[in-house]
C-alpha cells in the first residue's frame, strides 16, 4: 500500500482509485475491463478506453478483462470478435480472462425472477411506440404502463412463456418498476428483457429472450468482480440504473462503481460506428482497414505504431469534459516516433529526368548515403549516381516565384549526398511540357570532400536513373473534412495515388518495413498489396515543409 499511496495521481479516474485503496473499499483490488459490443471494428476512440483501462490496471497491479458484450445477436460477427482480440493485442496489452457476457444469461435470468419477485419488473404489452409515447419528456413526466400493476406470479408465468417462446418478436418485454416521473429518462421503467428468435453465436437457440445492456452490464461487472467499471461520458445519465439494478438484485455486498470520463472526438474524424459501418457496406472505402480508416485497424496498416497510440492517449489524458482533440497531435506522436526509428529512402514522385551534360558517359559511381540523421546508429548507405538521373517533378520550375530555391534555368543546387548541379536549360515536349533538364555539375564539390566554396541555398534529392524502382504511391490526406457549421463531409482529396522512382534498396522492401522518404514524409510498404514484383507504399504522415506551392 505504501508505494501506492506515494504516488502522484495522473487522472481523476486514478484519484478515485487510490482513495478507494486508502480506505480499502474493495481490499487492495483493482479490477478494471474493456467491454466492446462485436458489432464492428474498434476506432480511435475505442483505443483511449483500451490504454486507460489495462494501463489503470497496471498501474495497481490489478486485473483486466477483456468481455464481450454480446447480448444483441442480430448485429454481432465473429469477424469482429478476431479484429478486436488483434487490436488489443497490437497495442501491447494482454487480458487476464476473457469472457462473454452471453456466459451469464442464466444467471441474468435469475436477477430478472428475483426483481418480478420483488415486485420490482413487470412485463409489459405496450408496442415501442408506445412506450415511447408514454415515457413522457424532458419537461413532463410520463405515463404508468396499464400492465404495471400485474400481480407477481402473472408477470412470472409470462415471462417465463417470453423464454420458452411462445411470442412474437416485440409482443411483450419486461420493464423495471422504478419512477415514471423521474427527471432522469433513463429511470422511466426501461425495458430489461426484450423477445428476438434469432439464434446466437455463443448460446445458439437456447434462447429468446435477451437483456438489455443497461440491465446486463452491472450485472457483468458484479459477477467478475470488477472494483471500477471505467465508460465513456454518454453513460454518466445511465448510472442511477446501473446502481439500481445492482442495488435490488442485491448479490453483492460490495458492487462495482462505475466511472465515466470523456470520449474522444478528433478534428476530420468519423468516431461513429455506425457511420464506418456504412461506409464499408457502400463501398465509400475499401473496407474496415482502408488505410484512410479511423479503425486501429485502418491506422496500423496506415502504418501508425502502438507506441504512438499509446503516447498519444496518454498526452490527451483523461477529463469529464468534453472536447476535440486536433487530430495533428496524433500525427505529431506518429512523427516523434518514428523520427528515430526509421531509415531514410530517395523517392521522385512527377520526375523529371536530368541529364548531367558534362558528366563521363558510361560512368557510375556509389555515394554514401546518410540511413538516419538523428539516429547516426543506423548506418549509411550506397547510392548510384550517373550522367541521368531524376528528380521530383516540385523541384522545377521555369519561372520561380519569390524564394524558391530549387532548380530553375541558371540556378544551381546541391544533389543531397553528391554534388552541386546547375540547370543550364529545359528541353520540352511538343505539348509544352518539359521533357528533360540540360543540367552541369562542379566535380569538386562532392559531398564530404570539404570543398569549402561557394554556397548553395537550396538542396534537392534525386534517384539514379538507369538503376531506379518503379513503386505505387498512395498519398492519404483525412477522410473528413469538418466545415464551418460543425458538420462534416468526405474529403475528395483523401487519397491521390501517383507512381514514383525510387533508389534501388526500395526494391527490396518487405510488407509492413517503413521509410522515410527524404523531404515527403514515412511511408508503409502496404501489407496487402506490395509483392516481390510491386511495391505499394501508404504515406503515413507528412514532415514539415520549408515551403509549399
Amino acid at each position: 500500500m505504501s508505494d501506492i499511496k506515494e504516488r502522484k495521481p495522473e487522472n481523476f479516474i486514478h484519484n478515485i482509485i487510490e482513495k478507494d485503496l486508502e480506505s480499502q473499499k474493495y481490499g487492495d483490488r483493482v479490477h478494471t475491463r474493456f467491454p466492446p459490443e462485436p458489432n464492428g471494428y474498434l476506432h480511435i476512440g475505442h483505443a483511449k478506453s483500451i490504454c486507460l483501462n489495462f494501463t489503470t490496471a497496471e498501474k495497481y497491479h490489478g486485473k483486466c478483462n477483456l468481455r464481450y458484450d454480446d447480448t444483441n445477436p442480430v448485429k454481432e460477427d465473429t469477424e469482429y470478435v478476431d479484429s478486436i482480440e488483434e487490436d488489443v493485442k497490437w497495442l501491447g496489452f494482454q487480458w487476464d480472462e476473457r469472457l462473454w457476457a452471453s456466459d451469464y444469461f442464466d444467471e441474468m435470468y435469475d436477477c430478472a425472477l428475483e426483481l418480478i419477485k420483488k415486485g420490482k419488473a413487470y412485463v409489459c404489452d405496450l408496442s415501442a411506440d408506445q412506450i415511447r409515447e408514454y415515457r413522457g419528456t424532458l419537461k413532463e413526466p410520463g405515463k404508468e404502463s396499464p400492465y404495471r400493476e400485474r400481480p407477481a406470479e402473472e408477470n412470472l408465468r409470462i415471462f417465463e412463456e417470453m423464454r420458452q417462446g411462445k411470442y412474437r418478436d416485440g409482443e411483450k418485454v419486461l420493464r423495471a418498476k422504478i419512477d415514471m416521473a423521474s427527471p432522469n429518462m433513463n429511470m422511466r421503467d426501461p425495458v430489461i428483457y426484450r423477445i428476438a428468435h434469432t439464434e446466437h453465436h455463443n448460446t445458439g437457440d437456447k434462447w429468446c429472450i435477451y437483456p438489455m445492456y443497461d440491465f446486463a452490464h452491472p450485472i457483468e461487472d458484479a459477477i467478475e468482480g470488477i472494483t471500477h467499471s471505467i465508460c465513456t461520458l454518454e453513460f454518466e445519465d445511465h448510472r442511477p440504473l446501473y446502481d439500481w439494478v445492482l442495488r435490488e438484485v442485491g448479490r453483492w455486498p460490495q458492487p462495482p462503481q462505475q466511472i465515466e470520463f470523456a470520449r474522444l472526438n478528433l478534428t476530420n474524424t468519423v468516431m461513429s460506428k455506425r457511420y464506418l459501418k456504412a461506409m464499408v457496406d457502400q463501398g465509400t472505402v475499401e473496407g474496415w482497414d482502408d488505410p484512410r480508416m479511423p479503425t486501429i485497424a485502418g491506422i496500423r496498416r496506415r502504418g501508425y505504431t502502438p507506441e504512438a497510440v499509446r503516447d498519444f492517449c496518454e498526452r490527451i489524458g483523461v477529463s469529464k469534459a468534453n472536447s476535440t482533440v486536433d487530430s495533428g497531435l496524433l500525427e505529431h506522436c506518429v512523427r516523434e516516433d518514428l523520427k528515430t526509428k526509421v531509415e531514410s529512402r530517395n523517392v521522385v514522385e512527377n520526375p523529371i529526368k536530368v541529364i548531367i551534360t558534362n558528366y563521363p558517359e558510361g560512368k557510375t559511381e556509389l555515394l554514401s548515403l546518410e540511413n538516419n540523421r538523428e539516429a547516426p546508429e543506423l548506418g549509411e548507405r550506397t547510392v548510384p549516381f550517373s550522367r541521368e538521373l531524376y528528380v521530383d517533378g516540385d523541384d522545377f520550375m521555369e519561372v520561380p516565384v519569390k524564394k524558391y530555391f530549387r532548380l530553375f534555368p541558371g540556378n544551381e543546387v546541391r544533389f543531397k549526398g553528391a554534388y552541386f548541379i546547375r540547370c543550364d536549360r529545359a528541353v520540352k515536349n511538343p505539348d509544352g511540357s518539359i521533357k528533360e533538364l540540360l543540367c552541369s555539375y562542379d566535380p569538386q564539390t562532392r559531398s564530404g570532400s570539404g570543398f569549402e566554396g561557394r554556397k548553395v541555398k537550396g538542396t534537392i534529392h534525386w534517384v539514379d536513373a538507369a538503376s531506379a524502382v518503379k513503386i505505387k504511391i498512395r498519398n492519404y490526406d483525412c477522410l473528413m473534412k469538418d466545415d464551418e457549421e460543425g458538420g462534416q463531409s468526405l474529403n475528395p482529396d483523401s487519397l491521390i495515388e501517383t507512381e514514383g522512382y525510387a533508389e534501388p534498396l526500395l526494391g527490396e522492401a518487405k510488407p509492413g518495413e517503413r521509410f522515410q522518404f527524404f523531404r515527403k514524409g514515412y511511408y508503409i510498404a502496404d501489407e496487402k498489396l506490395t509483392t516481390e514484383d510491386e511495391k505499394v507504399f501508404n504515406k503515413i504522415v507528412g514532415l514539415k515543409s520549408s515551403w509549399k506551392k
